[in-house]
């Protein structure tokens, strides 16, 4: 008879360590506690008492032998009725409780009275010299980055500068972004939340405003909402564009546009009493002495102004050969000058008019990548000048990396991972300037 309790004993202790080795929760209540945790947060604390080091007594042949003569810790007689005795003055409701042997501590979660406050309930407790710590039960996240859109995959801009990485730090928060270009689609879903002005120096045209293709792309690639089951996803999702058309379309619905002095001056100063931290310029032409003036004038503003390099690859004209101004060209073709970054601008899949998605190519695409990695910069580090944003994007390698860029010294973060021409006219034309593809 004690042969056989003895196998029944261990046939059970043998079941008990298979559960518990499988993931079966060995407390039944631990999902409803879970349940609690989950539904009302706010209206928990966590409280905890000393409780030094109290071996539970074992008695002879409860385990198999051996196995108890390690001690264990648990809740002693002093935490057992300081803890009683706290939850009977303050009305506190247990919901879940485990001693923590290196602090030597016990520790419970206590739901605080229905109508009571969490802060005063907490700072009764602070002052009570029965307790060693008395704090909210807090909430946390993961820092992966995971997205919802269901284009994302095939975003491959957006994956080789790792924006996803760059995310878990900044999504761009608080800048504010000036698109001087054609129109863009204000109403498309995958903008929604993200335009806070627009103006338009071209016409009083609304409906061709947001008809305008090249525009609504540079805008998608910038800004495009994350985690809103639509699209895409921005480099710097959560930045605030103004848009302020300057340039028209040369045929609808294509990409090939063009501006002027006119239009782009009048944009320009839009743009720096706007205020906006960054101004996105995916567009290019002759040198201009008045759009250099008043760029000079936005840089010394503390404004920072980045601009596309035209398809010759030539860094003299409007507005890459402005001091000052962060050139961008696309990666896949040799650096034309030393100063130039590189970045993403072939088979880019961004926004299109009518809430539409389609592949662009250019250096327009790859000044808004780069446009999106300094406003990622600027959320985390709004002091950063032009100057420097430009030496920390250089620092990333041949092509910009925005999770490096972000774990750069200077914001003091830590990741895991055909040319433009001018058309001179007669003295009452405007000389226009092309968008470069």
């Amino acid at each position: 008879m004690i042969v056989n309790c003895w196998r029944a004993a261990a046939c059970c202790w043998s079941a008990a360590l298979l559960a518990a080795c499988a993931g079966v929760p060995t407390n039944p209540s631990a999902l409803a506690q879970q349940a609690q945790m989950r539904a009302a947060p706010e209206r928990l604390i966590v409280l905890a008492v000393s409780n030094p080091s109290e071996p539970v007594a074992t008695h002879a042949g409860s385990t198999l032998r051996g196995y108890d003569s390690l001690p264990r810790y648990a809740e002693g007689d002093a935490a057992h009725i300081a803890l009683a005795a706290l939850a009977a003055a303050y009305g506190l409701h247990e919901v879940a409780a485990w001693p923590i042997a290196p602090l030597k501590l016990h520790c419970v979660v206590f739901e605080i009275p229905e109508h009571s406050s969490r802060d005063a309930v907490l700072a009764g407790l602070a002052h009570d010299p029965r307790v060693r710590l008395a704090q909210p039960l807090q909430t946390f996240s993961t820092l992966g980055s995971s997205y919802n859109d269901p284009y994302v995959e095939l975003q491959r801009g957006f994956a080789e500068v790792d924006a996803a990485d760059a995310h878990q730090w900044s999504r761009g928060d608080g800048v504010r972004v000036a698109i001087i270009d054609t129109g863009v689609d204000v109403s498309h879903p995958d903008l929604q939340g993200r335009l806070s002005g627009q103006k338009n120096f071209v016409d009083d045209n609304a409906q061709t405003f947001r008809l305008d293709r090249h525009g609504t792309e540079v805008a998608g690639v910038i800004a495009a909402v994350a985690n809103n089951r639509v699209g895409i996803v921005g480099i710097a999702p959560n930045v605030q564009l103004l848009v302020f058309k300057a340039c028209w379309p040369l045929k609808p619905g294509e990409d090939a546009a063009q501006c002027n002095s006119y239009t782009l001056a009048q944009a320009l100063v839009a743009a720096i009493e706007s205020g906006a931290e960054i101004v996105n310029l995916s567009l290019g032409g002759p040198a201009d002495p008045l759009l250099e003036q008043l760029v000079h004038y936005g840089l010394d503003k503390g404004q920072i102004f980045i601009g596309a390099v035209p398809p010759s690859g030539r860094t003299a004209g409007f507005p890459v050969d402005i001091e000052g101004v962060i050139a961008v060209d696309t990666e896949d073709r040799p650096a034309s000058a030393a100063a130039v970054l590189r970045a993403p601008g072939r088979e880019i899949l961004t926004l299109t008019p009518g809430g539409h998605y389609d592949f662009a190519s250019g250096s327009s695409l790859a000044t808004a990548h780069v446009t999106g990695v300094v406003a990622l910069l600027l959320s985390e580090h709004a002091g950063l000048d032009a100057a420097s944003a430009r030496q920390i994007l250089r620092s990333t390698g041949d092509s910009i990396d925005a999770c490096r860029a972000l774990a750069s010294e200077a914001v003091r973060v830590h990741c895991d991972r055909s040319a433009s021409r001018l058309t001179v006219g007669g003295s009452n034309e405007h000389a226009p300037i092309s968008i470069p593809r």
